[in-house]
């Protein structure tokens, strides 16, 4: 499994994204038989060696011989067909691909179409998928996803998008940049316009960058290798794509959030039970009080909440309702844990819950569970300490 980063400082589009991916994984030659693996005649793969303000990489272009020969008959321009969904969905079933890579596409598919599904207002299963439905698009979707499943990416981080600004013209006419199903998709994303006229993040590529789920905090990684994927276009700045793939400098790390925010105006009884069981229905991690001093010397809690990054929100907004805070501060940590499992052991006392937890070298700590020994404890009428000591003493022996 590996980590992606990706650095948008000139946004991204389909064929940036494959073209990036393709020398990551050094697949120049499957690429150029994909057209085969998806039942596509007259359809080539075109690798051109182009150079991006000093930065050499490749570009892949898919070329449709059969609109272009079309074209040529009929004396017009080259004319993309339109796609429904579901069309698209066969052409990726019906490839000679794994299986994964076929759910990869058919997610990014199911993401752009839903984007523009909502812009247009029209049902998602009748919209065409005008210059996305186009066999390039189409090529970079799938192409991306086979190499994503390659790859095996299992997270994924993301600087700032730049998406450009000005107009582009597309079939529904002039649209500003980004363009509503490029915007669609990018909400929740940090995004930028800069300084250039032009499109520089497309849908295609919003929806493979919607796929991977990236988060914004990129922690300190170990780069091992990157990979460049220019676009078409030229701008004051290099034209490219990057992707590394990354490790973090030790693996059992994760990364997640605290929350914290200070309480000296409450009723420290708000805080029992009933509030700890809701932090943690919420998707608290763990949480824990401290006593501290606040200004004017008045005595007050500190609450600390430890939470993953798409728990951020509904954390934030259960403190604002259910405590006297006005303010939360919170930020980036990493955690390294151990691996444990929740067991259930014959003991003297009857069955009872214990965790199993693997130390670093491979040794096994087993530790009874709380709910567990205080249910003896209550059914025997005996103190709950008297359990603990003889379901270790048990555990020990073991």
């Amino acid at each position: 499994m590996s980590i992606l980063k990706i650095e948008a400082f000139s946004g991204m589009s389909g064929d940036m994204f494959l073209g990036a991916l393709a020398e990551l994984t050094e697949t120049w030659d499957e690429l150029i038989k994909l057209p085969e693996k998806l039942g596509l005649v007259n359809v080539e793969v075109k690798l051109t060696d182009v150079n991006k303000n000093g930065i050499a990489c490749r570009h892949i272009k898919i070329i449709d011989h059969n609109i272009y020969n079309s074209s040529v008959l009929q004396h017009s321009k080259p004319v993309h067909h339109h796609r429904h969904l579901k069309d698209i969905i066969k052409i990726i079933d019906d490839a000679t691909i794994p299986e994964e890579a076929k759910e990869i596409a058919k997610k990014i598919f199911l993401l752009l179409g839903e984007a523009e599904a909502k812009v247009h207002g029209i049902d998602i299963n009748k919209i065409h998928f005008h210059e996305v439905g186009a066999i390039d698009s189409i090529l970079d979707i799938v192409g991306s996803a086979v190499l994503l499943d390659k790859l095996d990416i299992h997270k994924a981080y993301t600087t700032d998008i730049r998406t450009g600004v000005g107009v582009v013209n597309t079939e529904h006419g002039l649209l500003p940049i980004p363009c509503p199903a490029t915007k669609e998709l990018l909400l929740g994303f940090p995004t930028f316009t800069g300084d250039e006229d032009g499109e520089m993040t497309t849908p295609t590529g919003a929806a493979i960058l919607k796929y991977l789920n990236p988060e914004f905090s990129i922690p300190t990684l170990i780069e091992e290798r990157t990979g460049y994927g220019p676009g078409e276009k030229e701008f004051k700045i290099p034209n490219v794509l990057r992707l590394s793939l990354c490790k973090i400098n030790d693996t059992d790390l994760e990364n997640i959030y605290i929350i914290e925010t200070n309480i000296d105006d409450m009723s420290a009884e708000v805080l029992g039970l009933d509030f700890q069981q809701q932090l943690f229905e919420k998707g608290a991690l763990d949480f824990y009080f401290t006593q501290v001093i606040m200004k004017k010397g008045r005595p007050g809690l500190l609450v600390s909440v430890l939470v993953d990054v798409e728990n951020i929100s509904s954390i934030n907004n259960f403190l604002f309702e259910n405590t006297t805070s006005i303010g939360m501060r919170y930020f980036p940590v990493s955690r390294n844990i151990l691996k444990r499992e929740i067991r259930e052991l014959n003991t003297s006392l009857g069955l009872i819950k214990v965790k199993e937890i693997v130390l670093p070298s491979g040794v096994k700590r087993l530790t009874p569970e709380y709910d567990s020994c205080i249910a003896i404890a209550r059914k025997k009428k005996v103190p709950v300490t008297q359990i603990f000591a003889k379901v270790n003493f048990e555990l020990n022996n073991l």
